[in-house]
């Protein structure tokens, strides 16, 4: 029965990794072979084409092992491979190019990109095949980067909304904390081997869990043609590595609790409140009213805003929502006035056990916070290159159809969908919450005394 089981998910994965998804006007799609999906976005703005492969890796695919390996993996991308042996000739190929690079990793997708000149295209796309396909990790390589690596986590540590961020996690993902934690261990990151990179990339890097877009000054028959000869002999991995190494569930969070961490680069105090929320396997309509009801929050005209930051009480306040596969965090920040942090603890409190009100939020709000999100969206399509990260990220924590359906789904969402979202996850729901202040603020102001759970 197991096998049976194995071998029908197996089936479905391949018969939704091939089904032809729902894309915008201009955007075009193909699969190959060996299961590497393409998306072309024809956009002639500029004469200028971006490749970019999106991997679907990053913080929950690694144990404590491996925490942060996803995030070196990226850097070293840019360092060697067979066709360009070492960091100089890597470089330089990137300057003959007039390319423009750089990648990323988050808790689901590690991306890569490359600009240029239109009529690098065929060179760009041998150039990223080398990259991906065939990289070198050499010693003196790792030797140099685990520094920059370790070096980032650092200047992190050093912002008070890190440390606060941090030590919130560490509380909400317990023992699956380096599942949502893509800047690592700094043991992991200082001790990693090119044996580990190739471990990683043998197990992820493979066709068919990763999606390349073309996007630019293109023409989409042209890509595919090019993209099959270059790309066609990457051999593919059986069985998917997310059948074959699965994400394992991060357990719902069954208390809520309060805490204060002092610091001395806390010049004024922040507090951050963080819950577990829906993800696109499991709530995807949750997910949009998370997106929404944020956006509403940010409006000057919210009660949110309303009560803390025109009242003085705090001089930023926001709610936010990451979308995920496996559960997206909600998250509300504040930078509360020191001298009324007691008034704005209790304010916020208020505020959050409000929110499934019927009236805490008006149609019209809704209506102006959807058009906010559009217009953000309209901006955003100025800039072709970045079109091709959001598609990438869509593709990794949802799907092509949720891109593509996102802003006609957005307009449906209601303000009961709204309530029932909250009541899902936020009011009176388990939480994490931290205050991070330095030690002479919490002598003086005894935060400890007030900003604690309801009894």
């Amino acid at each position: 029965m197991k096998k049976l089981l194995n071998g029908l998910a197996l089936s479905l994965l391949s018969l939704s990794a091939f089904a032809q998804p729902r894309l915008p006007k201009g955007y075009y799609w193909d699969s190959l072979p060996n299961g590497l999906q393409v998306v072309v976005i024809e956009n002639s703005k500029v004469p200028l084409a971006t490749i970019e492969i999106a991997v679907k890796n990053g913080a929950y695919t690694e144990g404590p092992e491996y925490s942060g390996l996803s995030h070196l993996f990226e850097h070293m991308f840019f360092k060697a491979n067979k066709d360009y042996p070492d960091q100089e000739k890597f470089l330089k190929r990137t300057q003959e190019l007039g390319a423009i690079w750089n990648g990323t990793t988050g808790d689901e997708r590690v991306n890569y990109f490359f600009t240029f000149a239109k009529d690098s295209l065929n060179a760009g796309l041998h150039f990223m095949n080398s990259a991906i396909r065939f990289p070198i990790y050499r010693q003196e390589d790792m030797a140099k980067e685990r520094p920059v690596v370790d070096g980032e986590f650092q200047r992190n540590e050093s912002n008070p909304y890190f440390q606060l961020w941090y030590n919130i996690n560490k509380k909400m993902w317990g023992d699956l904390f380096t599942r949502k934690n893509p800047i690592g261990d700094h043991h992991i990151i200082n001790t990693a081997t090119p044996e580990k990179m190739m471990i990683i990339k043998n197990k992820y890097y493979v066709p068919n869990n990763s999606l390349l877009v073309v996007c630019g000054d293109v023409k989409k028959d042209d890509v595919f043609s090019q993209v099959t000869a270059i790309f066609g002999s990457w051999e593919r991995s059986d069985p998917n590595p997310h059948l074959k190494y699965p994400i394992p569930e991060f357990p719902p969070l069954t208390h809520t609790d309060y805490f204060i961490k002092e610091s001395s680069i806390a010049q004024t105090p922040f507090i951050m409140y963080e819950w577990q929320g829906p993800d696109t396997r499991n709530d995807s309509a949750a997910t949009l009213a998370a997106d929404l009801f944020s956006t509403v929050l940010g409006l000057n005209a919210s009660k949110f805003q309303q009560a803390l930051v025109s009242t003085g009480l705090a001089s930023y306040a926001s709610m936010s929502y990451q979308t995920e596969k496996y559960v997206g965090p909600i998250i509300i920040t504040l930078v509360p006035n020191p001298m009324k942090l007691k008034e704005c603890v209790t304010t916020l409190e208020q505020q959050i056990a409000l929110m499934a009100d019927e009236n805490y939020i008006t149609d019209e709000q809704i209506a102006d916070a959807k058009q906010v999100m559009k217009k953000n969206k309209i901006r955003q399509e100025e800039k072709p290159s970045a079109l091709a990260s959001e598609l990438t990220y869509w593709w990794c924590s949802a799907s092509l159809n949720y891109a593509t359906d996102y802003f006609s789904n957005i307009e449906k969402v209601t303000r009961q969908d709204i309530q029932d979202y909250l009541k899902k996850y936020v009011v009176n729901k388990s939480h994490i919450a931290g205050m991070i202040i330095n030690a002479e603020m919490n002598k003086t102001l005894k935060p400890a005394d007030y900003f604690k759970p309801a009894n």
